[in-house]
């Protein structure tokens, strides 16, 4: 039986010479704030943690989108960037199926079907990336240019605009 750190994820940063920490937590099941929990459970700044969001763009194609735990993803930005007019969440069994990774668990290192990965720009300003290792309650911490080096991804503004406090 594999190592229980051992996922796709970590096989495919390993294959990639991508040097990783994997940190686990107890996943809680909560739509939408599974992000937050992951943050909490590792004891890591919010800013730190990004979530894996999978997108359709148009009914035509998918993408791989990743932003801090605590913001929103500005759907009509990721279908700009991709000159479609419109994108949706891609439903959780479409997601899994695509990915090979449970919802709660995926990520963009790894995945069954190879699609464009896009990082929030806010990736950049980092030391560390804590995103999710590929499995429930498994977060892997690399350094962002390593994860936007090992999938090819694009970094851009993907996130709703907050406005200023």
């Amino acid at each position: 039986m594999p190592n229980s750190d051992q996922t796709p994820t970590t096989l495919f940063l390993t294959a990639h010479a991508v040097p990783y920490t994997m940190h686990d937590y107890d996943y809680v099941s909560d739509p939408g704030k599974i992000g937050l929990h992951a943050a909490a459970g590792i004891g890591i700044d919010q800013q730190k943690v990004f979530k894996t969001l999978m997108v359709e763009i148009d009914k035509k194609q998918v993408v791989c989108t990743a932003i801090p735990v605590h913001l929103k993803m500005d759907l009509k930005k990721v279908a700009a960037l991709f000159g479609g007019r419109n994108a949706r969440m891609l439903g959780a069994e479409k997601a899994e199926a695509l990915t090979g990774f449970q919802v709660g668990g995926i990520s963009p290192f790894g995945a069954r079907t190879t699609v464009p990965v896009v990082f929030d720009e806010s990736i950049l300003k980092l030391d560390r990336l804590y995103i999710n290792g590929g499995g429930r309650g498994l977060v892997v911490e690399l350094a962002p240019a390593d994860a936007i080096r090992c999938v090819q991804a694009q970094t851009a503004s993907i996130t709703v605009d907050t406005p200023p406090a």
